[in-house]
């Protein structure tokens, strides 16, 4: 079996088109369709998801994702996470507790909101094990290992986790990577980036911000996320380099 990342959800906190069926500036088009950002590593029989967004159910199906062993959070905030108690069939599946790993004030915000997921409550059994993250960790299943560093980036008035994951960059929510995390992000393969905006944001990186980074640690290939209903993807194809590609969901690459 091939590794395989896939960029499951690549839109802002509320998709496009919204709720509301606003599409801004998009073209009408698959690939301007985006539920809300996370993404999958399959290493062998290895499944691990990064973030539980509100739309995970309908992103596993489409994906035929149909297992999980793990899930890494990047932070605390309800477009990462509100899908956790869509996990409960996969403790059922594999009757034990799903690891999640986050930085400690993630971890602590997660047993506060969804308490229910880490203690029994009501009847109902706790389906979640939670780990506080140092700044390498691993997640081993049989001969399969990821090998993680996690470090802390700026997203506004909070901190978000970034993570490199085999030569593979993910940093979705983020305004701001401080000097000496930069050489975690050098000699990639892929990184994947928030890009939220043109226009300047208090807690992401607009576009030319995004781009400024990823000249700065040159990748082999970069991928904007996290995208808002200003920046067409057909558009963004135009003006990027060959190196730099807006995401879609589903996008998906064998490393």
């Amino acid at each position: 079996m091939k590794n395989k990342f896939t960029i499951l959800g690549c839109g802002s906190s509320l998709g496009s088109p919204w709720i509301t069926n606003y599409n801004g500036k998009l073209r009408k088009s698959s690939k301007n369709l985006r539920t809300r950002c996370c993404a999958h590593i399959q290493k062998g029989n290895l499944s691990v998801l990064i973030d539980t967004s509100p739309d995970i159910k309908s992103q596993f199906l489409k994906n035929k994702i149909k297992n999980l062993d793990s899930i890494i959070y990047t932070h605390e905030h309800a477009d990462q996470t509100a899908g956790i108690f869509e996990m409960r069939p996969f403790f059922w599946k594999n009757k034990t507790k799903i690891p999640i790993y986050g930085s400690r004030r993630t971890i602590k915000a997660l047993k506060k909101t969804y308490r229910f997921c880490f203690q029994e409550e009501q009847g109902y059994k706790p389906i979640m094990k939670a780990n506080i993250i140092n700044k390498k960790f691993s997640i081993r299943k049989n001969n399969n290992v990821l090998s993680i560093k996690a470090f802390d980036v700026t997203h506004g008035l909070i901190k978000s986790t970034g993570y490199v994951i085999d030569k593979i960059g993910y940093i979705s929510d983020c305004n701001k990577v401080p000097k000496q995390k930069l050489k975690y992000l050098k000699s990639l393969n892929y990184l994947i980036l928030d890009c939220l905006k043109i226009d300047k944001h208090p807690s992401h990186f607009n576009f030319d911000e995004a781009i400024n980074l990823i000249n700065l640690v040159k990748p082999k290939k970069a991928i904007l996320t996290n995208l808002h209903t200003d920046l067409d993807y057909f558009k963004l194809k135009k003006i990027l380099p060959k190196n730099i590609i807006p995401a879609y969901d589903g996008l998906n690459f064998n490393y």
